[in-house]
């Protein structure tokens, strides 16, 4: 099953293939985890300021709900497609099992250009586009979050429409709200703790201290930036270098990163920051260093880039960032790869959390927050780390045996409903 046409869903069954195959996964349960359950297209008619009513088209997909309703995020973008948002309801639904966590796999979007819209038109938007799919989301069918262009002001909008619907107050029918609405402590963080977690645990299995070893990072938005925040200040990782999107800087000595953090908030790019050198994305990717986290776009890192890497392990904070040539090319060369189903998999793991405080109406510390993240990332790192040594395969392929093991296990248990 080979990506065709450039299909991004074909290219996630690409990489269930080589899994599936290992498993020798029965024809019957590999033909029911390829096929999404649930693609729904709705139109949302809008009034815009001007007075106009623009029609936008918008997509829920429910790729697969065997353990649990659906979850994954909601994009505003004006490149959304259906083969997209089917293709990341996929990923998301293995991303779930590899954390071990009680959901299936959704996403949403809506071909929109937020730039170009004021406040209340992303606001009547977005009602018009749940109150559309209002029947097929809910805290035990499906639990959207924010993705690109979504935020936490959009989420509360959407807990508020789908309330407004049932008659009640239904904060668990989304994750990512105002921690004013029953969001979680942590949340924000999570997905950049998750990545220092890893980082820390590849180190332990690669073979050297965490320690004073030396970290690039590509890109410097929420999960770069608390990605490298956190490797310094409590693992005492050594951040040399750091890029976005207008530029990046780089010391051999370290980075000092509460100064840079305050510099960014200012200056909104890393670019300039005094006290260090001037990099390249191209140059920080030939950097000579113990750990490289892309965690800035997709297909980053290429057959073409992959040769002049230098680190030991690879953390993907980002999702898609190694193309799968360039991670054949680095596995085969000892590069330890942490893949994103793996790697950024803290951030649906804290989402959870959120769900469950909001079903128990009880919330954790931050404190408690961040030491049941810290169990469950290590228990998920452990069992893919177990399987890849297992099958002598790489993580990725690991991470796709662990998930698509769970999910299947569970579809033979519950058999055929007809």
């Amino acid at each position: 099953m080979a990506a065709t046409n450039g299909s991004i869903f074909g290219a996630m069954l690409q990489e269930f293939d080589g899994a599936a195959r290992i498993l020798n996964l029965e024809p019957g349960i590999w033909k029911i985890l390829t096929s999404p359950k649930r693609q729904i297209t709705v139109s949302c008619p809008v009034q815009m300021d001007n007075g106009e009513i623009e029609v936008f088209t918008g997509y829920r997909v429910q790729y697969n709900i065997t353990l649990g309703p659906a979850k994954g995020g909601i994009r505003y973008h004006p490149n959304v497609t259906l083969d997209e948002v089917t293709a990341l309801a996929a990923w998301m639904t293995w991303k779930c099992a590899v954390a071990h966590i009680p959901f299936g796999g959704g996403k949403g979007g809506v071909i929109c250009d937020p730039t170009k819209m004021s406040k209340r038109e992303i606001e009547a938007l977005t009602r018009r586009y749940i109150a559309e799919i209002v029947d097929a989301i809910g805290p035990e069918k499906d639990v959207p979050a924010p993705d690109v262009n979504t935020n936490d002001q959009i989420m509360a909008w959407v807990m508020d429409t789908y309330s407004m619907h049932v008659g009640h107050t239904t904060t668990s029918v989304v994750t990512g709200k105002p921690v004013e609405l029953g969001g979680s402590l942590g949340r924000r963080e999570a997905t950049g703790r998750g990545v220092m977690i890893a980082a820390r645990e590849s180190a332990k299995h690669v073979g050297f201290n965490i320690k004073g070893a030396s970290v690039a990072v590509q890109g410097f938005g929420n999960v770069g930036s608390i990605s490298a925040e956190l490797l310094a200040q409590e693992v005492g990782a050594k951040i040399v270098a750091v890029t976005d999107w207008k530029g990046g800087v780089y010391n051999k000595q370290g980075l000092d990163i509460p100064t840079l953090l305050d510099y960014t908030k200012q200056k909104k790019t890393v670019d300039g920051f005094p006290g260090a050198e001037p990099l390249t994305n191209a140059d920080l990717f030939k950097l000579d260093v113990d750990i490289l986290i892309p965690a800035a776009l997709e297909n980053q890192i290429t057959g073409e880039n992959a040769p002049t890497i230098k680190a030991k392990v690879l953390i993907e904070g980002a999702n898609g960032p190694t193309t799968p040539d360039a991670n054949k090319l680095l596995h085969d060369r000892g590069v330890f790869i942490v893949p994103d189903i793996l790697a950024n998999s803290s951030g649906v793991t804290t989402s959870y959390f959120e769900w469950v405080q909001d079903r128990y109406g009880y919330f954790w510390t931050e404190k408690e927050v961040n030491e049941r993240l810290e169990a469950k990332m290590c228990e998920a790192f452990g069992a893919v780390l177990q399987t890849s040594i297992k099958y002598k395969v790489d993580m990725r392929t690991a991470a796709y045996i662990v998930a698509i093991g769970r999910v299947a296990t569970v579809t033979r248990m519950r058999g055929m409903y007809a």
